[in-house]
């Protein structure tokens, strides 16, 4: 059962973020704190405890009042000690499974997703964006925490700061609290608690402790923001390696809304300077492209994706496509025959991203999910814009001719196909909407 109550530890001074509470720094555009309660209430947590000192009390209380969360503040009027005794301040405000999390830590929608789901400690084999070796890692056997600790010689996984708990963790923190007069850190609870192990292995996550450690948080929300699945040939080889280090120096200082404005506007322009330059106008158009994949970058970094937003950004870079292709075709081409030519491919191209979109007003679900063999397909538009670029760099009539003749064939070609797997698959789809 998923637990509708979170535990977050925010009670440490911040003395290496300036005296800051950590919690309340800001990564790409929001507040720690705000990013894991946010994705926590996304995967059904309904309820917070925040245990903080009194210094921050205020500023927690008012970030709570602000953003709308159902939390409740404890205070720990000892922050000096251990991480174990703030643990254990939430005793007596808990009556079911609950997580328990670090506000110093930052973590990627899909690992929230998964780790929310285990139990206990949630642990990672293949850490990829933190220090390994001032993490702490944790010794497992049978499949429960054996030792846990920085300066572990031999170890199995590291510790991401995440962990699934129950009520029974309080009768070890209550022997803690009597042995060490209250200070003991959480690892020491986790060991003698010998808690149950949960291999999350490889999604975003990272800690939060210096400056230099939030630049790295930053960069790990940008690259783990890429869509993945809808990606063609040319965003995954090319586009997502510029557009991502684009998004990385954005992303504190520009909104998704105020990109997919300047994309649909550099678009535009590409497609007027088909009239004057066909060079300048395909890269100018590539261009136009690898920046069309960072407001979507920079919506999910900054938690601000919405329907609405994905909307108007397929119908924006349907009005590109358009007009690139129309005024390239009055710029260039004299023949009717070639008029008619270059309308298929205009209709083709539309007709691409039609078919998949129809089919997720139909179904309610993603056509490259749910058809993987859609995936492989060329001619998505990423393909077809570095393609465009790649015929106007040789200017001449039958440059723009061929190019015609080839979106016309690729994108028609592209669209049946994609009728004939999902045809394939309808039984399927069908079922799953009974």
């Amino acid at each position: 059962m998923t637990p509708k109550t979170a535990v977050i530890l925010a009670a440490g001074l911040g003395t290496r973020m300036g005296g800051r509470p950590k919690g309340l720094v800001r990564v790409a555009g929001r507040e720690i704190l705000y990013r894991t309660m946010h994705l926590l209430q996304r995967n059904g947590v309904e309820r917070f405890l925040i245990v903080t000192n009194e210094r921050y009390a205020p500023l927690y209380r008012e970030f709570v009042e602000r953003n709308g969360f159902n939390a409740e503040l404890v205070i720990n009027p000892e922050p000096e000690k251990g991480n174990g005794h703030s643990l254990h301040l939430a005793k007596g405000h808990l009556s079911e499974r609950f997580v328990l999390v670090m506000s110093d830590h930052v973590y990627s929608e899909a690992f929230v997703a998964e780790a929310i789901k285990g139990n206990g400690l949630i642990a990672d084999r293949r850490p990829g964006w933190i220090d390994v070796d001032e993490a702490t890692k944790v010794k497992v056997k049978d499949g429960r925490v054996e030792r846990i600790g920085k300066g572990l010689k031999e170890w199995d996984a590291v510790d991401t700061g995440f962990l699934v708990l129950d009520e029974g963790i309080f009768k070890v923190t209550e022997e803690l609290e009597n042995e060490r007069n209250g200070d003991y850190s959480l690892s020491e609870v986790v060991e003698r608690a010998g808690l149950p192990v949960t291999f999350v292995d490889g999604f975003g996550w990272t800690d939060v402790d210096t400056p230099e450690e939030l630049k790295r948080a930053r960069k790990m929300l940008i690259f783990t923001a890429v869509k993945g699945t809808g990606d063609g040939f040319i965003s995954r080889h090319l586009n997502r390696k510029i557009s991502t280090r684009i998004s990385y120096l954005l992303v504190e200082k520009v909104t998704p809304n105020q990109m997919t404005v300047v994309t649909f506007a550099l678009g535009v322009l590409s497609a007027f300077l088909t009239l004057v330059s066909l060079p300048l106008a395909g890269i100018l158009y590539q261009l136009s492209s690898i920046l069309d994949g960072v407001d979507g970058e920079l919506a999910r970094a900054q938690l601000r994706t919405s329907r609405l937003g994905g909307y108007v950004d397929s119908i924006l870079d349907r009005y590109v496509d358009g007009s690139f292709l129309a005024l390239l075709a009055y710029s260039a081409l004299k023949e009717p025959l070639w008029y008619l030519v270059a309308l298929l491919a205009l209709l083709g191209s539309v007709m691409v991203s039609y078919s998949t979109e129809r089919f997720k007003g139909a179904f309610c679900r993603d056509a490259y999910r749910e058809v993987p063999a859609l995936r492989k397909l060329p001619g998505k538009r990423d393909e077809r814009v570095f393609l465009t670029m790649l015929f106007l760099l040789v200017p001449s009539g039958l440059a723009v001719r061929a190019l015609f003749a080839l979106l016309a064939v690729l994108t028609n070609l592209r669209v049946g196909a994609t009728v004939y797997f999902i045809l394939l698959n309808a039984s399927s789809f069908r079922a799953g909407m009974q």
